[in-house]
């Protein structure tokens, strides 16, 4: 019986929740199919949207609150908001998304003292 567990590895994996944003990033003029492989609403007609923006978070339910404050800020979308793994995806115009995304990390920064990595783009 011990035999089967003999070469068998346990990984234990563990988020130790901090107050920071670790991505932010914006996908300008993204193709067509990474909306559709981001799983994002195939209902919607992005040919409009010009830009993507990723943001990571932790502690995860401030997804909820940057959702909220990317709406605000600009005219951008919410594509994905999971208060489970802290991730926002927001669509738009690559300005709308830009207010967004600086809407989202200085809040963050600014308000509630989070360690916030710079936005990137590409």
């Amino acid at each position: 019986m011990n035999d089967i567990y003999e070469n068998k590895q346990r990984i234990i994996q563990e988020l130790v929740p901090g107050k920071q944003i670790t991505l932010a990033h914006i996908i300008a003029n993204p193709d067509a199919t990474l909306y559709r492989k981001l799983g994002l609403d195939p209902t919607v007609d992005y040919s409009h949207k010009s830009a993507i923006g990723i943001v990571t978070m932790s502690p995860s339910e401030y997804a909820i609150i940057a959702a909220d404050l990317s709406l605000k800020a600009a005219g951008a979308e919410v594509g994905f908001v999971d208060r489970f793994s802290g991730t926002l995806i927001v669509v738009g115009s690559v300005s709308e998304v830009d207010a967004a995304l600086l809407a989202v990390t200085s809040y963050a920064k600014e308000k509630l003292g989070f360690n916030v990595c710079e936005i990137t783009k590409t």
